[in-house]
């Protein structure tokens, strides 16, 4: 599900809240290094995103911020910002020719250049909070 949220969207962040966890606390967030990737350009998106690009020739930028239960991508369209919502459970990551993010059937592709590069530490993070949250859920079927 993707919001505008160029202004403050109560609804959006009463959802948001339910399916992804509060907002990191601003103490914790320094602890845990952050949890906003700096922008990163879209290089390609699902055809549900299209009306969210930019139509002529400008660069479209991006950003993820950690939530507790998943995450959210920040999709900039000009000066308005859309929210697309994403639980971990639904959450699909590549290494492709840049960093794909699968959910929902849709997807948001970011460049590989200097702006990908110097996020390789958070992406690392975001992997890592799937990794675990995904251990809650792992059976032990040898028994």
């Amino acid at each position: 599900m993707i919001y505008n949220t160029t202004h403050n969207n109560k609804e959006a962040d009463a959802i948001f809240e339910d399916l992804l966890g509060r907002k990191t606390p601003f103490l914790r967030s320094i602890k845990l290094g952050g949890t906003g990737s700096k922008r990163m350009i879209i290089d390609e998106v699902g055809n549900g995103f299209k009306k969210y690009m930019n139509t002529v020739s400008d660069i479209n930028y991006g950003n993820i911020e950690l939530r507790p239960k998943g995450i959210l991508v920040h999709i900039n369209k000009g000066l308005k910002t859309f929210s697309w919502a994403i639980p971990f459970y639904q959450l699909h990551t590549y290494k492709t020719s840049g960093f794909s993010i699968y959910a929902q059937g849709n997807f948001v592709r970011f460049k590989n250049n200097k702006l990908l590069k110097e996020n390789k530490k958070f992406i690392a993070k975001l992997i890592d909070l799937k990794i675990e949250f995904d251990k809650q859920f792992d059976f032990d079927f040898t028994h």
